[in-house]
């Protein structure tokens, strides 16, 4: 055997090589390596990288990336004669452990005429690059927050998983490494499944399509998904990426069944109702309370604006009305005169607030008919005024009572008769009074915060914005104002 390989010739061949070759002898002595063997060693010399394969043990140590026994070194088994091919090792010098390499190893092991070993070597390849390259994209891939399976297309089996995808299904990495894409369905449910599983088969690139993923829960996952043909080492497969849909789909559902109770709302509630854009105020919906009061069907409504159907009686009060509710957002209780379908004149609140839907503003307009109320209220004035024709045997507190009932809301400067409650009012009276809120508290039994926040909504109400506007509104509208307060 030494004279084998002592030949020049094999020395040549040998020395010329890409690969690394390592002569081994029967006894475990290393006989040769080539230049290229060294320098995956980053050894200068025979010496250096051991004369012996125990010498080289304590010089580097190493490690198998793939399924082989961790206690054998390749060249002990090349000296017993076995063969093998493809065998991934991790090599680092003791000396220098900054010094590392991956080998991509095979045995050779020739005999002679007689069947004896004649020649043992160990070959070796660098793939250091390779593994580092790899290295790099399973570090990229695992930190990536998207969630991504690969399949190996030789057997359509998983082969990698992220976190992204553990997280988003609830799948565990033992689940679904070695797999098949029939077993953790990732086409699950896609819409163009046929196309999807095809394009697999070929490995040509999957468009995105939605599916509905399984999960090992029970429940389902709606995600769009796209496959991308790619290599992993020299193994063809395909890479899949997921957009998880379901909060979408959720948010969507939730939107619908919203949307479902407010047309359900709005068609049902018996005050006439109606919905038009913000700008333009073109009617895009009424109520069965608005054609029944009003009189007007839905073709004649829907795409025009109240203006349009001759709604308004009074022009100075749609431009009033409009130009509030595009000021402030909402409009509470103006009083207007409408027009019924017939041409009847009907007295109205209206109030509307600016709403959201979708990516549009529309304006929700309620209009009450209170006809027949105003009717009652004009009545009562008109019996007011004829007894206080004769006021001789009134006292003047109860005059100035009647004098009171006479004033009619709709004398506010604004048109909006405010729709103030009990205890609105009661604020209001008292700051009239010249009242500070401390003693407003006291006087109604309420926190000064409770006073304040009525105060707030009484001021939004009236549309003012202090205490001395609010005091002129209740001069002009009849409350009783104090010497402070004047």
């Amino acid at each position: 055997m030494v004279e084998g390989i002592d030949r020049h010739e094999l020395r040549q061949i040998v020395a010329g090589l890409s690969e690394g070759v390592i002569l081994v002898e029967p006894d475990q002595t290393i006989a040769y390596a080539n230049s290229a063997a060294l320098a995956m060693h980053g050894a200068g010399s025979l010496e250096e990288l051991g004369e012996t394969v125990a010498a080289y043990r304590e010089r580097f140590a190493l490690r198998y990336r793939n399924n082989h026994a961790p206690n054998h070194y390749p060249m002990e088994r090349v000296v017993s004669g076995e063969h093998f091919h493809d065998v991934i090792v991790e090599v680092k010098r003791q000396d220098r452990p900054e010094i590392d390499f991956v080998h991509s190893l095979r045995s050779l092991v020739a005999t002679d005429r007689d069947g004896n070993p004649s020649c043992l070597a160990l070959i070796l390849k660098d793939v250091s690059e390779q593994f580092d390259a790899e290295e790099r994209f399973e570090a990229t891939f695992n930190a990536n927050p998207a969630p991504a399976v690969i399949c190996r297309l030789s057997d359509l089996r998983h082969v990698k998983v992220n976190l992204g995808f553990l997280e988003m299904t609830g799948y565990t990495r033992d689940a679904v490494i070695g797999r098949s894409v029939y077993e953790v369905d990732v086409l699950a449910n896609a819409r163009s499944r046929d196309l999807a599983i095809s394009r697999l088969k070929a490995g040509g690139t999957i468009p995105q399509m939605e599916a509905c993923l399984d999960l090992p829960s029970g429940g389902t996952r709606f995600v769009i998904v796209a496959g991308q043909p790619m290599e992993l080492g020299d193994e063809p497969c395909m890479l899949f990426t997921f957009a998880d849909l379901d909060l979408r789909k959720k948010a969507e559902t939730a939107l619908r069944q919203s949307e479902e109770r407010f047309a359900k709302a709005f068609r049902l509630t018996p005050v006439p109702t109606v919905l038009a854009r913000a700008g333009g105020f073109g009617i895009t919906g009424m109520n069965e309370a608005f054609g029944r009061v009003f009189g007007y069907g839905a073709d004649r409504v829907t795409g025009r604006s109240p203006a349009d159907i001759g709604l308004w009686v009074h022009d100075a009060a749609r431009t009033k009305f409009e130009s509030a509710l595009t000021r402030t957002g909402y409009v509470l209780g103006l009083e207007v005169c409408l027009r019924h379908e017939d041409g009847t004149n009907l007295d109205c609140l209206i109030s509307a607030e600016r709403v959201a839907i979708g990516d549009e503003d529309f304006a929700l307009m309620v209009l009450q008919d209170i006809t027949d109320r105003k009717r009652s209220e004009r009545e009562m004035f008109e019996a007011v005024e004829a007894v206080m024709a004769d006021t001789s045997w009134f006292s003047r507190g109860l005059i100035e009572k009647l004098a009171n009932l006479r004033r009619p809301g709709s004398d506010h400067k604004d048109g909006i008769v405010p729709n103030i409650t009990v205890r609105e009012r009661q604020i209001l009276d008292l700051i009239c009074q010249g009242l500070a809120d401390d003693t407003i508290a006291r006087r109604l039994d309420l926190s000064r915060n409770t006073v304040r926040n009525h105060s707030a909504a009484l001021y939004r109400k009236l549309g003012v914005h202090k205490r001395s506007e609010a005091i002129v509104w209740g001069r002009e509208n009849g409350f009783p104002i104090s010497a402070t307060g004047s």
